[in-house]
């Protein structure tokens, strides 16, 4: 029996203008060229079993993207994909610029069936989307993420959750 695959990422965000926002990345290759929405991912690559998921996370965002990432991160927990894989995502305040991306390359037969191998960025390209643009344009199973950064940074800066407090 083979282990689901597993991914560690890294979801960056920054405040502009006192708005919340995200950075994604597009993922390079033929297979993306025309997609956009529902298309775009957190920064994220596969990590083995016994591997610390947050040095993963922090390694997959740098290959990705060629930034390198030394701020604390904090955990937004895992999501289960329909495929079965999981992935395990970090927040992190950070400011790059997406001009200066700089991904890793992953080689593969284009045209399918030509016998001919090239080479494409794993992220052709990052952008800062506000939350609402973020919602539209990224892989369906991550939208958790966008959700969980979002409550979690409203209840950092309102002073938690305001629940009704129950005597007993």
């Amino acid at each position: 029996m083979h282990m689901p695959k597993r991914s560690a990422g890294i979801l960056a965000y920054h405040w502009k203008d006192r708005r919340l926002e995200v950075l994604l990345g597009h993922p390079g290759g033929p297979y993306w060229n025309h997609r956009d929405q529902g298309a775009w991912s957190i920064l994220k690559g596969e990590y083995e079993e016994g591997e610390n998921p947050e040095a993963a996370a922090r390694r997959e965002f740098m290959e990705e993207s060629g930034w390198t990432l030394s701020v604390p991160l904090e955990p937004l927990g895992e999501i289960r994909q329909r495929s079965g894989k999981t992935i395990i995502a970090y927040a992190a305040q950070a400011d790059m610029d997406p001009a200066t991306l700089s991904s890793n390359m992953f080689e593969m037969e284009w045209p399918p069936g030509s016998k001919r191998m090239q080479f494409f960025p794993e992220i052709d390209r990052a952008g800062w989307l506000a939350l609402t643009e973020a919602s539209a344009k990224i892989v369906p199973g991550q939208t958790g993420f966008l959700d969980r950064l979002a409550l979690g940074l409203a209840r950092l800066h309102n002073g938690g959750p305001k629940r009704a407090q129950s005597k007993g």
